[in-house]
């Protein structure tokens, strides 16, 4: 018997029991009272009986099955909350990572920035000073080479010329233009 059969003969029967009582003749004197047929009403009401045990079964099993429902909306619920939760602290773990590498980066650049400008400054030191030293050796050399066309010159110099004059009108001969000396290096 199907649940909607078995509901609706249930509701039949205390229909008709309530029919049996509304429509039995009243007793005298008492407006509260009335005679019905015992057998009639016993008789519905050992149906009701027998049919509100399947009713009652059904009725608790829909009540286990709703519980179950709600237990399992519920773990899901949970499930999904707590896959939430991990999903943002691993987002928020990844997040950091990028945070911390992209500081680390910048750290790396501006370290290499700065090792880049000290290196090109050390480099032109280097340079600057060996061009110094450069200059000084070659002006060193050239005084030994004018000295060494004066003392030569001196040698085969005419008798009618004096030494002294000699050597200095070599060394005027010899000796740079201002314009011609390059100026040190500067940074």
């Amino acid at each position: 018997m199907s649940e909607a059969n078995s509901l609706n003969e249930v509701m039949d029967m205390i229909e008709s029991l309530y029919t049996t009582v509304s429509e039995a003749w009243g007793v005298p004197l008492g407006n509260d009272k009335c005679i019905i047929e015992r057998e009639a009403v016993l008789n519905i009401l050992n149906d009701i009986k027998a049919a509100l045990p399947v009713e009652l079964s059904e009725a608790k099993r829909l009540v286990s099955a709703r519980d179950e429902f709600i237990g399992n909306a519920k773990r899901e619920a949970e499930s999904i909350r707590k896959n939430a939760e991990d999903s943002a602290r691993s987002m928020l773990e990844k997040q950091e990572i990028v945070r911390v590498a992209k500081a680390q980066s910048a750290e790396m650049v501006a370290n290499a920035e700065y090792k880049s400008k000290e290196l090109r400054r050390v480099a032109n030191e280097y340079v600057d000073d060996i061009l110094r030293r450069t200059e000084e050796t070659v002006a060193e050399a050239l005084k030994k080479v004018n000295q060494s066309r004066v003392s030569f010159r001196n040698l085969a110099a005419t008798p009618d010329v004096p030494a002294e004059d000699n050597a200095e009108a070599i060394a005027e001969e010899n000796a740079p233009d201002a314009e011609e000396i390059p100026e040190a290096y500067e940074d």
